[in-house]
């Protein structure tokens, strides 16, 4: 089992440590290949790697002009009236990976892909669900659903979402020779991206999700929504089993929130409960699994590095030899992770 976790003083040590492994990483596989493939995350959690990131590569660390990138999720159900209303608004992850990180660099990316979720037109997602019920399941055991589409429909609309919206972001991961080094972050339940809490792992490649009322109820806590009934419902979102194809996961995670999510992923066993738990089947086949942590976040894996060890897992408590400036980075503030999920 490759399980490494770093356990950081703050967000901004966090921000540097995790750059630094992206930076390399990045470069080792340049030295192998043309292009490097990013999985990027949203939420507060990364913000401070994108700055870290953007800034060394405007220095020439390495060469943004040879990455591509795809995003794990986008909103379905924003407000506006058509396709680019719904784009570039303010809470819309493609807006935000242009605020936060592509709009930084000079070098642009060869190419930035986010979930089409915004060509969906909640209205007509919801009318065609309630008309056509014999075409989809749900799937999951809380209030956060992956909506399964079947392959034969009546519905043109839905099969459209089911073939361009859902499987066509997949195409587009395997043309491009899949995902070299995947960024997430968790939800206060342990989701990564949209995979909510209870919705099984198989056949978790791009999802259509119905959006658990806690990752709601986080969004409008965290100010991102004024109420319940302005934030989406639904969402398009890469499932545990996709996300866990990459060469490299590296997740980040920070404040109290997290607490008991970091700790139950990787000292309890693998369950849909938590998602990100799935980390631990795919480091035993051989995957190179990441966290880089702050020591809120970590407090119950110190108590508990007897437990980490038993199963193999590397624990660097880099709390007690490295402390970085504050303010070196200037954060977005934004409080919210994708716990409601812009991915912490």
């Amino acid at each position: 089992m490759s399980i490494t976790v770093f356990v950081t003083n703050d967000f901004d040590h966090m921000s540097k440590i995790a750059a630094d492994i992206v930076i390399k990483k990045i470069i080792e596989t340049h030295r192998k290949k043309k292009e490097v493939v990013l999985g990027l995350a949203t939420g507060n959690s990364p913000t401070g790697l994108y700055k870290y990131l953007a800034r060394a590569a405007n220095r020439g660390q390495f060469d943004s002009s040879r990455i591509r990138s795809f995003n794990l999720d986008e909103y379905v159900g924003l407000p506006g009236d058509n396709i680019q209303q719904r784009v570039v608004h303010p809470e819309s992850y493609a807006y935000f990976m242009i605020q936060e990180f592509f709009g930084l660099l000079k070098n642009k990316f060869i190419e930035t892909h986010v979930p089409y979720g915004s060509l969906i037109d909640q209205k007509r997602l919801i009318r065609e669900l309630n008309e056509n019920r014999e075409d989809w399941v749900f799937k999951g055991t809380d209030a956060g659903k992956s909506i399964v589409i079947k392959a034969k429909t009546a519905s043109v609309y839905l099969a459209w979402i089911r073939k361009e919206i859902l499987d066509g972001y997949s195409r587009k991961i395997k043309a491009a020779g899949g995902i070299d080094l995947q960024i997430i972050g968790v939800g206060g339940r342990g989701h990564v991206a949209f995979h909510e809490a209870g919705i099984p792992f198989k056949g978790s490649s791009v999802m259509l999700i119905k959006l658990d009322d806690d990752t709601i109820a986080n969004a409008v806590k965290d100010g991102h929504f004024s109420t319940a009934g302005d934030s989406p419902n639904y969402a398009v979102s890469m499932g545990a089993e996709l996300v866990y194809q990459a060469g490299t996961v590296l997740l980040l995670a920070n404040g109290e929130r997290k607490v008991a999510s970091i700790a139950r992923s990787l000292l309890d066993g693998v369950t849909p409960e938590i998602p990100i738990s799935y980390g631990q089947a795919y480091a035993e086949k051989g995957g190179d699994l990441i966290y880089v942590i702050d020591r809120i976040a970590g407090r119950e894996l110190l108590a508990n590095n007897k437990g980490l060890k038993e199963k193999g897992i590397v624990l660097k408590n880099l709390t007690k030899n490295l402390k970085c400036k504050k303010d070196e980075i200037k954060t977005s503030g934004r409080s919210g992770d994708r716990s409601f999920q812009r991915t912490p």
